[in-house]
């Protein structure tokens, strides 16, 4: 698997898993609704932030994940970042690998800590992977999430240093 930076060629594959992963509702605070003009133009961030895939060999992307600043001015210096495994790719380690890269490159690229602001609590896999990652429940919104099955569960702030 090779991670590098996404291009506007890539946009087609990141689409589908995406408008998938999206409407099922279940771990991301977007509309489940989301058209694509919207969802590109969320997802593939202009700089400072910047949008990786995972490729397999033949070119297939598996995942794509998105680094930024999680505020604007005094609070640039922590990241955000954001993930999304193809359903077909997942088990396969894309997800952790992605995350490795990212906050590899986050520390290199100066940020001193990274914040993720809606976990949502019942997405135990995403859950487990940051907490296994040294990231830490920091914060926690009662029912912040309207989860299609499960009806309101909790939103998780976790944050981890980088320095």
């Amino acid at each position: 698997m090779e991670i590098r930076e996404a291009t506007a060629a890539d946009w087609p594959q990141i689409w589908p898993f995406l408008r998938e992963i999206v409407a099922a509702g279940e771990t991301y605070t977007w509309p489940r609704d989301v058209t694509e003009a919207r969802a590109r133009e969320l997802w593939l961030v202009g700089p400072p932030g910047r949008t990786l895939v995972a490729v397999d060999g033949d070119g297939t992307v598996l995942g794509s994940a998105k680094l930024m600043p999680n505020q604007a001015g005094p609070g640039d210096h922590v990241a955000n970042a954001s993930f999304m495994v193809a359903p077909a790719a997942a088990g396969r380690g894309v997800g952790r690998a992605l995350a490795g890269h990212v906050l590899a490159l986050a520390r290199a690229e100066g940020y001193r800590a990274m914040q993720f602001n809606a976990v949502v609590a019942s997405n135990t896999r995403a859950v487990e992977l940051w907490r296994s990652l040294g990231f830490a429940v920091v914060g926690r919104v009662p029912e912040g999430f309207r989860h299609p099955r499960q009806g309101f569960v909790d939103l998780l702030v976790m944050y981890r240093r980088l320095s």
